[in-house]
């Protein structure tokens, strides 16, 4: 493929999507990460795209909502690993929420496996992938459909919300930053996941790291109120996403990464399960949410005792 062709098809592609990763940038012309890398300079430099943390979006700083088609497409084989590894952290009998996305949808596929779960989700998509599991009960909640996600929204969903209490929210966005937390493109979208937020104990974010130091803007769950990220291994290359896992860290969000990687004609190289990184709280965590019932375990505990998983490997992440 020429460079013009090639370049116009990373530009359709960005368009499309609104930010896509220069791994699945190669995937899908069939070529290194190094020459799509040199091809998003030049676009940058025409001023038809901006280089964002290992990967192209729109021009104009804050990137725009995908629909769902385009989304499911994206960082595949990271959302894969992310939801295998956020799966881990899930164990018999609880209730948690479940938000609307594509990285929790694929999550919710591994939870139909659980038995005794209960799960609270606004995601038609999250639902549908939990419809047969005999052992989990699903519980939706109101609202009106928005269909570029398959998303209950509104005053409905949020009211339906109101006095619920379960030990953890899973939750995706469109951005992650430290100095933010998550936020996502969509108003009706970012204030039910608000209430989400409120009805967990625990909050766990799912983030490829194509979504590492984005900023949409409206505001889901500030960092302090973070406490868990599960995220994939930045590739060498992205500084900018590994500063923003070291500044997460810093404000003690626990960082647990699961390794996944393309090769640029498209082959899966295996995830490399278990690779998990955890920075343990040193202490209360800032802005929890009151009420957490003395049954309900912290995310440190829980990662050591969940069955069937190794032990997660702690490292620091905190620049030596």
């Amino acid at each position: 493929m020429f460079a013009a062709e090639r370049r116009q098809l990373i530009l359709e592609m960005v368009r499309a999507n609104g930010a896509v990763s220069l791994r699945e940038l190669a995937r899908v012309v069939q070529t290194s990460e190094v020459t799509v890398r040199r091809d998003v300079r030049a676009l940058e430099a025409e001023g038809l795209l901006d280089r964002r943390h290992g990967g192209a979006v729109l021009p104009g700083g804050f990137t725009r909502e995908s629909g769902f088609p385009q989304k499911s497409h994206l960082a595949t084989a990271e959302k894969t690993a992310i939801a295998d590894l956020a799966a881990s952290f899930v164990e018999e009998g609880e209730a948690i929420v479940v938000g609307a996305g594509t990285t929790t949808q694929e999550l919710a596929r591994r939870l139909a496996r659980v038995p005794g779960l209960t799960v609270v989700t606004n995601s038609l998509l999250v639902a549908q992938a939990l419809a047969h599991a005999n052992r989990v009960e699903v519980v939706m909640t109101g609202g009106t459909l928005r269909g570029s996600n398959y998303a209950l929204v509104g005053s409905g969903a949020e009211q339906s919300l109101q006095g619920l209490r379960v030990s953890r929210a899973f939750l995706s966005g469109s951005g992650l930053t430290a100095e933010r937390g998550l936020s996502t493109s969509n108003m009706l979208s970012a204030s039910v996941d608000r209430a989400l937020v409120q009805a967990a104990s625990e909050v766990v974010v799912l983030a490829d790291h194509t979504k590492l130091g984005t900023d949409t803007m409206f505001q889901t769950v500030p960092t302090d109120l973070i406490t868990r990220l599960v995220t994939d291994e930045p590739p060498g290359h992205d500084d900018r996403a590994a500063t923003e896992l070291q500044a997460l860290a810093d404000q003690g969000v626990q960082i647990a990464v699961a390794g996944a990687s393309e090769q640029p004609g498209g082959d899966q190289v295996p995830v490399r399960r278990q690779q998990r990184r955890d920075v343990p709280l040193p202490g209360p965590r800032r802005g929890q949410v009151p009420g957490a019932g003395p049954g309900l375990r912290s995310a440190t505990a829980l990662g050591e005792q969940t069955p069937g998983t190794e032990r997660a490997r702690v490292a620091d992440l905190r620049r030596r």
